[in-house]
């Protein structure tokens, strides 16, 4: 198969065992990439020795400044390939997923595409709920109740961030989120329906973890996406109304918590997006 070459961008941080198998199943693939960076976010726990004795091929990265957005991004800026497929070093891919997704994608005139995960969580499979169902086309409305797409089912022509930009780096979680939205407003999904990527959860170092209230940070997204003036009436109207649903989660979550502080900021924010709607 030929016409297309792939860049590889695998951000890790602190995650050599697991980066180990990431990389083990990229090297395992029936079609090989034209090349694979991996971008350190500062490990300090023997990452880039493991990369030098086991991986030499790897393209090595170092990028000092904290953040998956941030070790995305220099993979994105620094790649070479036409296309740039993800893998975050917690997940894996099946043998046949770049040849496949290829496969796919050169029959279309997409610019993105993702395919259908496994998951598992703690070592044991899990099967995921209706609403995290899979699906191509023209997505934003699903995007906007959650994030839909996994950053290591993609692939994506490098091309496109031109366009949409990159991957929000004052974002600490829900980065993937905020990138999917702006993408989705204006492009289709090309969906691989095969469960060609592996998803593993339950590790303590994920960000869903790391911070209370997701949602905070999807609030700053569909914001940030509103006020951009790039959505259509449709879509802008579909946005504000899950930026109501969300603010009043986010507002019932800190009554909860007795957090007074974040339930007057959201209860500003939710009075303010009510005016504007009457107007």
């Amino acid at each position: 198969m030929t016409g297309i070459s792939i860049s590889v961008v695998v951000p890790t941080f602190n995650r050599k065992d697991m980066l180990s198998r990431a990389l083990l199943s990229i090297f395992s693939q029936s079609l090989e990439p034209f090349e694979v960076i991996v971008v350190d976010n500062g490990s300090n726990d023997n990452t880039q020795e493991m990369l030098r004795n086991e991986f030499p091929q790897v393209r090595l990265l170092l990028e000092p400044e904290k953040g998956v957005s941030r070790a995305r991004n220099k993979g994105i800026y620094e790649a070479t390939g036409e296309w740039i497929a993800f893998l975050d070093s917690d997940d894996e891919w099946q043998p046949d997923k770049l040849k496949l997704q290829t496969r796919e994608i050169l029959g279309s005139e997409h610019m993105i595409s993702h395919t259908d995960e496994l998951w598992y969580r703690n070592g044991v499979r899990v099967n995921p709920k209706n609403i995290h169902k899979k699906s191509g086309g023209y997505i934003f409305d699903r995007c906007l109740e959650l994030c839909c797409i996994s950053p290591s089912s993609v692939m994506v022509k490098k091309t496109l961030f031109d366009d949409i930009g990159y991957f929000d780096e004052n974002l600490p979680a829900c980065e993937d989120y905020d990138m999917w939205l702006r993408v989705c407003s204006k492009y289709p999904i090309l969906f691989v329906d095969k469960p060609l990527t592996i998803k593993h959860g339950g590790h303590g170092d994920q960000l869903s973890k790391k911070y209370w209230g997701m949602d905070r940070f999807r609030v700053a997204a569909i914001e940030k996406i509103i006020k951009s003036e790039k959505l259509t009436g449709t879509q802008k109207e579909a946005a504000k109304q899950k930026l109501q649903e969300k603010l009043k989660i986010l507002i019932d979550g800190a009554q909860k918590r007795l957090n007074e502080e974040a339930v007057s900021i959201y209860s500003k924010k939710l009075d303010e997006l009510c005016y504007l709607n009457k107007l």
